[in-house]
This record gives structure tokens, C-alpha cells and sequence, in this order.
């Protein structure tokens, strides 16, 4: 019983997404209704200003991978002082997670050859977002990994908020700025959300760091109020 929950809410949070970016990908190619209604929302939102510039610079790769190195790096330090055997695998799921989104949203763009939105210049291969998937895999992924490290329920919700803000503020840039239409933004975190899963898959599977000669791990856990570095966030 204990291995089926996991299993049944993996599937969830794989299987939901990638119907819904199947879904949103048929509609784009098709011209369905769903990109009518994309296209009058997009109408509506659309007002280029500074503030949403800056917003959607939030996606760009120069200002997201950065603090995903940052995170990565002080996971893989963090594993390695603590004794875990497979240090390194949680930060290399996260490298390859970021590795991964070019590697699909490139070949999507050429593949659906969608047109951009009226407020910029004409071009094609505006499906999905890069710049919402980056933010989403390296915002998520720095917030993933970092949460089952660190002690204090108030930072940790912190790190919650402050990585929703990032994703949402990115999001909200591109579509307000007329860099992208929503739909785009939406399969992106579509995409996003499914590489978060095997992030957090792969963290969940790695083994805890090795305790103290002469300390139970019952004692550890209890002394600090704490889970181990294993577990999920609370």
C-alpha cells in the first residue's frame, strides 16, 4: 500500500499534464476553438508596458539558470558534507531537467510554426514558451531540491511563495507584454510540471545521508524536530 499512493500520484501528476499539452498542441495545429478563445484573451491582456518586460526578463536564461546553479551546487555540497551516498544524483536530475527543456521546446516551435501575437513583429515558432519553461524547470527545480534541506517550516514556505511568485511574474510578463499567447504559456508549464516530476522522483529515491557514529537516526530526528533530508516538503 505504501508503494501505490506514490505510484497513483505520480501517474496524476504526469498524466494530467501531458493530456492537457496533447490537448492544447492538437488545438494549435488544428486552429481549433481553443485558439479562438486564446487569441480574444490575448487581445484583452495584451498591454506592453516596462513592467512587463522586466516580468517576462524573469524566463531568460541568463537570469534563471544562474540560481539554478546556485541551488545545484549548494545541494551537491550540502549531500556530500552530510554522507549521502548519491550525492550527486539530485543535482544531475536538475541539470538534465534544464538540459531538456531546448531540447523539446525547440523542435516543438518548428514543429507547430505558430505565429506570434500582433504586438510583435512577424515571425513563427512562438509554441511552446521557452522563456516559461526555463523559468518554471529552474525556479522549480532550485525550490524542489532545496526544500527537503532545509529545517525552518517559515523559510520553506518562503521559498514556496517566492518560487510561485517567480513563475507566475514570468508568465504573466509574456502574455501582458505580447511576447507569447496564453496557450503558449500554459503548455509550457505543462512540459514544466512533468520535468519537476522526475526531479522530485529522482530526489525522493536518493538515499539519506549516512548519522553519526553514535547517534540513532530516531535521536537525530527527535533532537531537531525535523525530517531527515529525504523527505518531502511538509
Amino acid at each position: 500500500m505504501p508503494v501505490s499512493v506514490p505510484l497513483r500520484a505520480l501517474s496524476v501528476l504526469v498524466g494530467l499534464p501531458v493530456l492537457l499539452f496533447a490537448l492544447i498542441t492538437w488545438q494549435v495545429l488544428a486552429d481549433g476553438p481553443l485558439v479562438g478563445v486564446d487569441e480574444r484573451l490575448s487581445g484583452a491582456l495584451v498591454h506592453p508596458d516596462r513592467f512587463s518586460e522586466l516580468l517576462s526578463d524573469l524566463g531568460n536564461v541568463q537570469v534563471a539558470v544562474p540560481v539554478l546553479v546556485v541551488a545545484l551546487a549548494y545541494v551537491a555540497w550540502h549531500g556530500r558534507a552530510t554522507g549521502v551516498d548519491l550525492w550527486w544524483l539530485p543535482p544531475l536530475a536538475g541539470a538534465l531537467a534544464m538540459v531538456l527543456v531546448p531540447a523539446l521546446v525547440a523542435p516543438l516551435k518548428e514543429w507547430t510554426d505558430r505565429p506570434g501575437t500582433p504586438a510583435v513583429p512577424p515571425a513563427t515558432g512562438y509554441y511552446p514558451s521557452g522563456h516559461t519553461a526555463t523559468a518554471v524547470v529552474a525556479y522549480g527545480t532550485a525550490a524542489l531540491l532545496l526544500l527537503g534541506r532545509l529545517r525552518s517550516p517559515a523559510v520553506r514556505r518562503a521559498l514556496v511563495v517566492l518560487c510561485a511568485v517567480l513563475v507566475l511574474g514570468t508568465s504573466y510578463g509574456l502574455v501582458r507584454r505580447g511576447y507569447h499567447w496564453p496557450l503558449d504559456v500554459v503548455a509550457s508549464w505543462c512540459l514544466g510540471v512533468v520535468l519537476l516530476t522526475g526531479v522530485r522522483l529522482v530526489d525522493r529515491r536518493t538515499p539519506p545521508g549516512r548519522t553519526p557514529r553514535g547517534v540513532s537516526r530516531s535521536t537525530r530526528r527527535s533532537s531537531s524536530g525535523t525530517p531527515s533530508s529525504s523527505n518531502g516538503p511538509s
